[in-house]
């Protein structure tokens, strides 16, 4: 496989924000789940999609279908580095973690794919070590696949909520290795990439409010059996949109009312056909990263939140919603609705 190396440095970032999550279930002055701040790492090499033909078994038709249908132009992978390392990467520019490790109770990875590395090795336990947070109440969520990123956020509010320790911080990790020719490629929907990123999460922020999560699983869209992806994928984009008008709904808001989407990169195209059926203009939708860095699994959210604070697309005040879906095992509809 030929690979381009992109001339700039790898994308490294380190963003403070801060989120309010509100839950029925958390009640009281601990009812805050905030971001202090978010990192996110994604690699400097991109292969160009026709260098992928080959390894993923694709098709003239295939490679072509994804390029001009579905928008992916580039797949950003870093060859040198472990799982790891690609944690390690994102949890190095978290500048606020520094100094405050011994704050930090809980570190959670959510992922999309539940194997990752042979036994008995642990990327995450060795990362723990690294940042000297072996103290730490350590673990992984995959259940939700693709939308376990932002499951972990929420479990991170709540454990949080639940802490005697009013300074007690927890720290978000996720990001995977794209390893295997399955964990590579979602057959004719999209391609995945590598990245990571870092939240570390407190229970007293006062910006970027979450209004509110809404999440439905859907345990009967096997995608590995005939019929029932088929199924999946009829009801696909009205499954997506009704946890997004659940979200804002319970936000007590209304589509008008949304600045803008940040999405998972699965693909230009479900994106245009999802705000067709719920009438909502494309260009609020952050689709630019797409084409640039793949599918990154459960970093899109993350990935996507940076790239409109770059090009301040987003002001104070504005409501905005991010929305996934993690399919395997079933599937997970997923949307969270801030005010920034």
């Amino acid at each position: 496989m030929q690979r381009q190396y992109d001339e700039q440095k790898p994308r490294h970032h380190n963003i403070v924000a801060h989120i309010d999550g509100h839950r029925n279930d958390v009640v009281g002055s601990r009812s805050v789940t905030a971001l202090d701040a978010v990192s996110v790492y994604t690699p400097a090499f991109r292969v160009p999609i026709e260098d992928l033909a080959d390894p993923l078994e694709l098709t003239d038709i295939q490679v072509r279908l994804f390029r001009r249908f579905h928008g992916l132009d580039q797949i950003r992978f870093d060859p040198d580095r472990s799982l790891a390392d690609l944690l390690h990467a994102a949890a190095d520019g978290l500048t606020a973690l520094r100094g405050r490790e011994h704050r930090v109770r809980y570190v959670i990875h959510g992922r999309g794919m539940p194997v990752v590395v042979p036994y008995p090795h642990n990327p995450l336990h060795d990362v723990c070590r690294e940042l000297g947070l072996e103290h730490a109440l350590t673990f992984t969520v995959t259940q939700q696949s693709c939308a376990s990123g932002l499951l972990a956020i929420d479990l991170a509010g709540r454990l949080l909520a639940g802490d005697p320790a009013d300074d007690a911080l927890a720290l978000v990790l996720t990001g995977e290795k794209a390893f295997t020719r399955d964990a590579r490629l979602l057959p004719g929907t999209s391609i995945f990439g590598e990245g990571a990123s870092a939240c570390l999460v407190s229970a007293n922020g006062s910006r970027d409010r979450l209004l509110s999560y809404a999440c439905s699983q859907r345990g009967e869209f096997d995608t590995e059996f005939g019929e029932r992806a088929e199924k999946f994928q009829r009801e696909y984009r009205s499954s997506l949109a009704e946890v997004i008008h659940r979200a804002v709904g319970d936000a007590g808001l209304a589509l008008d009312d949304i600045r803008l989407v940040l999405p998972h990169n699965v693909n230009v195209v479900t994106w245009q056909r999802l705000c067709l059926l719920i009438d909502f203009p494309v260009r609020r939708v952050l689709l630019s990263n797409v084409p640039a860095n793949g599918h990154l699994f459960c970093t899109d959210a993350f990935a996507n939140y940076q790239t409109a604070r770059e090009l301040g697309l987003l002001s104070e005040g504005d409501r905005y919603l991010v929305a996934t879906v993690g399919a395997g095992a079933g599937a997970t509809f997923a949307a969270m609705v801030f005010e920034h």
